[in-house]
């Protein structure tokens, strides 16, 4: 399991995103004020501080919420590759939104005017992506260590346990609220999942994440081109009795993981419809 092609191809909400809550971490954690980052009832309730909404919506509170809330937003890029950033901007908006509300319950509930009791971070978004992730992502591999049974998926879930835990209730509320938002948005409510932006509005992040280089901007490109092509030549293996078919399951996997839904289906077919034979040919391909 990974998350598909290496950088933020086909995933430029999400890379505008990551560059956001760095920049707000870092700027805020410099100035000494990433201890107030997190929401209060005064902050909602009073005085209603619409600028520590937005902070407290993408700046981390410590360096290892950092650490593990970018790791965890880079690897949920699969997502946005799955299901298009439009969409996966719906997805941010709606659990972004949702879980606010659920936080504002939360806070009239406490009624404390002077303790930031909700820590800061984009909580909302990371963890309404582990819904999908639970309910989407395949196993693809398994092992034990010292006799207790692990799999491949095992890491992403204690890097969130560690985010989750990370400031105990501080940041406990927020992540659960994150996966109610996550669960709504998967029952479809008010029909949320056919829902779409503005097409201007999607691709405006693609405008104001910083630039890859050339090379590396222009190569996905060739690949989503060629990648079919590649992915023949690649593979030395014997033809396939004609009319052989990928299955759907097959096939919905490695779309999953960003690969092209052509180049893929080529790819199970000289495979012989293994998963893991036909990942290491469009990877392969990917490497040319």
């Amino acid at each position: 399991m990974n998350g598909g092609p290496s950088g933020f191809n086909n995933a430029p909400v999400t890379k505008a995103f990551v560059i956001a809550s760095g920049l707000f971490t870092v700027f805020f954690g410099i100035r000494g004020g990433s201890s107030k980052l997190g929401l209060s009832y005064q902050d909602i309730f009073e005085k209603f501080r619409i600028w520590k909404l937005i902070k407290s919506a993408f700046g981390f509170s410590s360096t290892p919420e950092l650490f593990f809330g970018l790791y965890l937003m880079y690897y949920f890029r699969v997502f946005e590759r799955q299901i298009g950033s439009n969409k996966h901007s719906v997805f941010i908006l709606f659990s972004g939104f949702v879980s606010l509300i659920l936080q504002a319950i939360l806070l009239s509930l406490f009624k404390d005017p002077t303790a930031n009791l909700l820590t800061s971070g984009p909580y909302a978004l990371i963890f309404a992506s582990f819904v999908p992730f639970y309910l989407d992502i395949p196993v693809s591999k398994r092992f034990g260590v010292f006799g207790v049974h692990f799999s491949d998926k095992s890491f992403i879930y204690l890097a969130g346990v560690q985010l989750l835990l990370s400031s105990w209730k501080r940041s406990l509320f927020p992540g659960i609220c994150g996966i109610i938002a996550g669960s709504l948005y998967r029952l479809n409510i008010f029909g949320v999942r056919k829902a779409k932006l503005p097409e201007f509005v999607a691709s405006l992040f693609s405008r104001i994440s910083l630039p890859s280089l050339s090379s590396q901007s222009q190569a996905p490109r060739r690949t989503s081109a060629n990648l079919g092509r590649q992915a023949v030549r690649s593979y030395r293996a014997p033809m396939p009795p004609s009319g052989t078919e990928p299955s759907e399951e097959a096939l919905a996997t490695l779309v999953s993981m960003g690969f092209d839904q052509n180049a893929a289906r080529q790819a199970l077919v000289h495979a012989r419809n293994d998963v893991n034979a036909a990942t290491n040919i469009l990877l392969e391909a990917h490497s040319h």
